[in-house]
């Protein structure tokens, strides 16, 4: 599917506030009401948008977040992937290049909590090494999360 500028736009306006009116979405596109609904029902249709979800507020989210870098043994990706769904605090895992393999987002409520996520994914059958980097202070965020 083709997505030119306009749903490109449309797209933005709708990552910074899906429950934007049509209405205003139109008014702000300087279409018509019924071609942005028109547009909106074709990025969904053709799965450009997969859904609509909400977005928890810096106060509501655990005040701990870290990236722990993984370095796993040769096929062993898939149980140490089992491993990291099983832990509560491990949010997103990426697979990387370079020097490290898997990237982890963990969050926890306590330091305590923390630092045993953190020593779960290091004992996972499988993990060669890890390094963890606790974040500090968000300074850009164009996730909208």
């Amino acid at each position: 599917m083709q997505i030119d500028e306009i749903d490109q736009t449309l797209l933005t306006l709708l990552r910074e506030n899906a429950r934007r009116p049509v209405a205003d979405l139109a008014r702000r596109l300087g279409l018509a009401r019924t071609t942005v609904q028109a547009r909106i029902e074709r990025l969904e249709t053709s799965g450009v948008i997969s859904g609509y979800t909400l977005r928890i507020s810096a106060q509501a989210r655990p005040p701990l977040q870290a990236t722990v870098l993984i370095s796993i043994e040769p096929r062993s990706g898939p149980e140490v992937l089992a491993r990291l769904r099983g832990l509560p605090g491990v949010e997103v895992v990426h697979t990387t290049s370079g020097r490290f393999d898997l990237l982890a987002q963990v969050v926890a409520q306590t330091t305590t909590e923390l630092d045993e996520t953190i020593d779960r994914i290091g004992e996972a059958r499988g993990v060669r090494s890890s390094e963890s980097l606790i974040h500090l202070a968000t300074k850009l965020d164009r996730t909208g999360q």
